[in-house]
């Protein structure tokens, strides 16, 4: 691996794998879900991609009733991705390729199949067993009430009742209770799954939830505005109710403090970034606090609409928060549980050139980036058939849910599952649609104005150009332009409907084509 003087995760650009739509690589037959071989015969488009790092959702044994996020044993593989040996290769040849690899961590809840509660469910009420998670009586006479107002994310109520009448926490689905923080046995748990992983070599984790891991100890209700009222579900995406004493609270720092601590006891900057859907920029700075983990994902960039004033705003405050926690901020776009970026943007020609343009934008701050798989080939959000639906949230809420960003990738072909899996044709776990033969990686890596041409081009032009540079950055809206100077550079991008003049200098790289002396609209340009 190489090196460099400040660590590796400090301005890398990471390329978040969803584990069951990235490759089938097991022997055929194929079943159509992505596995760990499957991502190691594919390291090599990473490598050409140009990305420093991947991170991998949950491999680990799980009944996958959130398609992994419902964890039965975290130190082994579940064998629909392949066994402990086939990830140890995939780290081998990562490596090889000087590729860092971050897995996912899910500290917040396990399955409902894990050995701690399948005993929790097995013993009495008040036991030692049941004192892992959040086991509570109900309200009301006969105690058929849940203990307190709080609803899932995922749709409905957050609690489920056991036939002995006690009622156990789920902020997610019922198959997914919460752990319960204040006991000691759950962080000694988790060190030594985190051991487990340094051990075999992990470079990093991604903290699941992390700001959800303790709840306000009374467990008291939640306060809702009165238009909330009867809502059966809140967003972590898009979350407007100010009170919350299911996330944020305070105990959770002393969490990653102690992880910090077993972080840097292993050499080869081991890091770990936070998922933490907090209510602003400074709360989420807290957690990357010198003492406490390293990033933070900043989801107020992924949460901008398109707009330079707003674009130039949640730049300049990120970068002001992250900076009084001393640490390097984040930029991300798209992920597995958002509406891929270009169809958020419009759809259609003038989504893609304005998802190629943020995403050029993007990777001129300072800091890390993180791709999600499919954005260097322009995918859009898919509809995905009723019947074919797999998301929890879907049958809880009869919402789409998340399904239309988790498509598997098209690799080569002119039809459904371009080559997705094996040679037998066997069909992905989500249906593909037709149309995607000019979107496969085999298809763009032969075009030069592809997307994926543009992201190869973008991110080696990054590498040249900002890697080690100043961190100073200046970010303005002029109109309907956004500038960015960094490092003698100066970053437009044209939010507006109409032209707008380039300044002058050498264009590095554009989104898009440029036309004269102008930046036409939904395009964003690196000038020097």
């Amino acid at each position: 691996m190489t090196t460099s003087p400040t660590p590796w995760w400090y301005d890398a650009v990471v390329y978040q794998v969803y584990v069951r739509s990235f490759a089938d690589g097991l022997p055929s037959p194929g079943d159509g879900i992505g596995d760990l071989p499957g991502i190691t015969s594919r390291l090599p488009h990473l490598r050409e991609l140009g990305v420093d790092a991947l991170w991998i959702t949950p491999f680990y044994t799980s009944p996958q009733k959130d398609h992994g996020y419902d964890v039965a044993d975290y130190s082994d593989v579940d064998p629909l991705f392949g066994q402990l040996a086939d990830f140890d290769t995939l780290l081998v040849t990562a490596h090889s390729l000087d590729l860092r690899v971050i897995v996912d961590l899910v500290p917040n809840h396990t399955s409902d199949q894990h050995a701690w509660f399948r005993a929790a469910l097995a013993a009495a009420p008040g036991s030692p067993e049941r004192a892992r998670y959040l086991f509570r009586e109900g309200r009301g006479a006969d105690g058929s009430e849940p203990p307190n107002n709080w609803m899932s994310i995922f749709g409905g109520p957050a609690w489920t009742r056991l036939p002995d009448g006690s009622w156990y926490l789920h902020l997610f689905d019922s198959t997914q209770p919460d752990l319960d923080w204040r006991n000691p046995e759950v962080g000694d748990m988790f060190e030594g799954v985190l051991r487990s992983w340094l051990d075999r070599g992990v470079d990093g984790f991604r903290v699941d939830v992390a700001h959800g891991l303790y709840k306000e100890e009374s467990l008291r209700d939640q306060v809702l505005p009165e238009k909330s009222a009867g809502k059966q579900a809140e967003s972590m995406v898009e979350r407007v109710v100010r009170d919350e004493p299911m996330w944020e609270q305070p105990e959770v720092h002393d969490v990653y403090r102690r992880w910090r601590r077993v972080l840097d006891s292993y050499d080869g900057d081991r890091m770990a970034v936070a998922e933490a859907w907090t209510q602003t920029a400074e709360s989420m700075a807290e957690f990357i606090r010198p003492d406490e983990l390293h990033q933070a994902f900043n989801f107020g960039w992924l949460s901008t609409p398109w707009s330079a004033a707003d674009f130039a705003e949640v730049i300049t405050g990120s970068i002001a928060a992250v900076s009084a926690a001393a640490a390097a901020p984040t930029w991300v776009l798209s992920n597995h549980d958002v509406v891929r970026h270009p169809t958020r943007y419009g759809g259609g020609p003038s989504g893609l050139a304005r998802a190629r343009a943020a995403t050029l934008a993007m990777l001129a701050l300072p800091g890390s980036a993180y791709l999600y798989q499919g954005e260097e080939l322009g995918l859009e959000q898919v509809e995905v058939p009723p019947e074919a639906r797999q998301d929890p949230s879907w049958f809880r809420t009869g919402e789409p849910g998340r399904d239309g960003c988790r498509v598997p990738l098209p690799w080569s072909g002119t039809a459904p599952p371009y080559g997705f899996g094996g040679a037998d044709g066997t069909q992905p776990w989500i249906p593909q649609p037709e149309g995607w033969g000019d979107l496969t990686v085999e298809a763009q890596a032969a075009d030069p104005d592809s997307t994926l041409a543009f992201y190869r081009r973008a991110l080696a032009t990054r590498r040249e150009v900002f890697r080690g540079a100043d961190d100073t950055t200046v970010a303005e809206s002029d109109g309907d332009v956004l500038v960015v100077r960094r490092a003698g550079i100066t970053v437009v991008l044209n939010a507006g409907t109409y032209p707008a003049a380039l300044p002058e200098g050498e264009v590095l790289i554009s989104s898009g084509p440029l036309p004269g002396d102008v930046l036409p609209p939904d395009t964003a340009a690196w000038i020097r």
